[in-house]
């Protein structure tokens, strides 16, 4: 079931791309909730989502 929340993270993070805050929020629920071998791959994932959207670069004071 934790990869389903891997999995479902991801997904709700695309749909709230489009607003840097609400993509913050997301994503600090995230790293709350995952495991910690798990945000390690958030962790590479959102670093490469977010390569052509500088908008979301502020989010990336998040992560550790």
């Amino acid at each position: 079931m934790a990869r389903a929340m891997f999995e479902y993270t991801k997904t709700v993070l695309k749909k709230v791309s489009f607003n840097s805050d609400l993509f913050c929020k997301e994503l600090e629920k995230a790293l709350n909730r995952l495991l910690p071998y798990e945000i390690e791959e958030l962790t590479i994932w959102v670093k490469q989502f977010t390569a052509n959207k500088p908008e979301l670069y502020v989010c990336m004071t998040l992560m550790r």
